[in-house]
């Protein structure tokens, strides 16, 4: 028996990203605009002109400090009118398939929606003999490997493992964070499917012997017929960016273009490799093109997910297979049609509704507190991307500093409006002095952003899997806010694991 105490986790910090204090750049317009029209009574000396001034500025002012579900009238409004004018002109609106656009060769390139479309799935040899797929992006200048990983959780092990796997993934995320470091983003996915049993009845048929007592399969009939709907699968993924602008160097040196890229990501991936394994990440495999498209293709129809997976096991055990290999063509990765809404996003057969985790538990928490959010469900299915971005020493300490100066200047401002400082920013003000000094001891500190999707394929189930993922959220301490206006987008980040969703620069939102 172990006897080692649990530890917990806390101190996370969110980012003051306003143009002036908490106010975006039209909220501080707005305050500007509310200050001018205040004023104009007081030049003209005249009652009449503040009867009407006076309540244009209140309206002013409460459009740019009132918030709903954590955003301003002013970010709604931008919002709002963003969304309207995508549907005026029909860019909420995608096809591929018959009017998939090809190049002057014939071929088909992978088609996706909206910001993905200017990504290009690259292929690169891995080094031992094979190849990975690498999603490169020509305006950011980046490129992506995805590996599928296996892990033993953390739920079932004892305590003295635990602390030890969570304190090598820290090692992991540490070990990027060092100056002109070329890894920009490592992000986390895990996928939560149901399962209708298809796959483990097609596996048992075949593997049921011609002489076995009929007792015997009557009785695994039975199981499979219970076990089977109740069965969830789960996926996990992990993927590595390089940036070209950091690595410039390495580049150059392994030959330049896109080849020199994909050989220093490839062996910045090998480099990880003992990490990873003393955090009890096992890699599968480092995904292919075809298999890079299979989990897109996958996120898109979640109907495809088990006829690909018999094809797949089938391709895998049978050493005279002749059919289509395992993956998916990535002509084929992207939706056949997809629809942005305001709140939901449609694609072929399936609806989306994601969300941002726009608060983490304020008190400590153990480290298994995420589980509730992808717990099994028969009627959706759940995905949660955690993205990581690891900062250089450098520039971590200027990044800290701005936040302190920020902060302490609003406590100044509040105590000379002679406001009373609340609890709340009271301990933001002692975790930013914490996480400072930890940074100061040689700690890494990494920016992050966590985003869960949930997808069914029955309309009418939507909101009540939508209920039960912030139920779940509420349980597991979690503020979640849906992404109104943008869930293309917000799809992109939650629901495919390609490292989306965490901005170079730091924008108000």
């Amino acid at each position: 028996m172990s006897s080692a105490e649990p530890v917990t986790y806390s101190g996370w910090q969110s980012e003051r990203s306003g143009f002036i204090g908490n106010l975006s750049g039209p909220g501080f317009a707005l305050v500007a605009a509310a200050s001018v029209i205040a004023l104009i009574p007081l030049y003209t000396r005249s009652l009449s002109a503040a009867f009407v001034a006076l309540p244009v500025s209140a309206v002013l002012l409460l459009l740019a400090y009132g918030r709903v579900l954590g955003l301003s009238a002013d970010q709604w409004i931008t919002l709002a009118v963003r969304h309207q004018i995508a549907v005026a002109t029909s860019r909420n609106l995608f096809f591929s398939g018959f009017f998939a656009p090809r190049t002057k060769d014939g071929q088909q390139p992978m088609d996706l929606p909206g910001t993905l479309a200017r990504l290009h799935l690259l292929e690169a040899p891995d080094g031992l003999g094979g190849h990975l797929g690498l999603m490169h992006n020509p305006v950011e200048g980046t490129y992506t490997a995805v590996c599928r990983i296996a892990h033993p959780g953390l739920a079932l092990v004892d305590t003295e493992k635990q602390n030890s796997r969570v304190q090598a993934w820290a090692a992991v995320l540490r070990g990027q964070c060092k100056e002109d470091g070329a890894i920009t983003r490592i992000a986390v996915h895990q996928r939560s499917l149901p399962d209708d049993g298809a796959a483990l009845r097609s596996w048992t048929e075949r593997h049921i012997s011609d002489d076995a007592p009929a007792v015997a399969v009557e009785a695994l009939d039975q199981l499979m017929a219970g076990a089977g709907p109740a069965a969830t699968i789960r996926e996990t993924y992990l993927a590595v960016t390089l940036s070209t602008s950091r690595a410039r160097l390495s580049i150059k040196g392994s030959g330049g273009g896109q080849r020199g890229a994909a050989a220093v990501l490839v062996r910045e991936l090998n480099a990880m490799q003992p990490a990873l394994a003393s955090a009890g990440l096992q890699v599968v495999e480092w995904l292919s093109p075809r298999g890079v498209a299979q989990a897109i293709r996958t996120a898109y129809d979640p109907e495809a997910h088990i006829a690909l997976a018999e094809r797949n096991n089938a391709a895998a055990n049978d050493p005279a297979w002749r059919g289509t290999p395992a993956g998916v063509d990535p002509a084929l990765a992207g939706p056949a049609a997809a629809e942005t809404q305001w709140g939901v996003y449609r694609h072929d057969g399936a609806w989306t509704v994601s969300y941002q985790v726009r608060g983490f538990p304020q008190g400590e928490v153990y480290a298994t507190f995420l589980q509730p959010l992808l717990k099994p469900r028969s009627n959706a299915r759940r995905s949660l991307s955690l993205v990581y971005e690891p900062i250089g020493p450098a520039k971590a300490r200027k990044e800290l500093a701005r936040e302190k100066t920020k902060r302490d200047a609003a406590r100044g401002l509040r105590a000379k409006t002679g406001r009373s400082e609340s609890e709340d920013e009271r301990r933001e003000a002692m975790t930013a002095r914490a996480q400072d000094m930890a940074r100061a001891a040689g700690h890494g500190v990494v920016r992050l952003t966590a985003l869960v999707a949930v997808t069914v394929t029955d309309l009418e189930q939507l909101e009540i899997a939508c209920a039960d993922l912030q139920a779940d959220a509420s349980a597991a301490g979690l503020e979640l806010r849906r992404v109104w206006g943008a869930q293309d987008d917000a799809f992109a980040a939650s629901a495919l694991p390609l490292a989306q969703g965490l901005p170079d620069r730091r924008v108000g939102i």
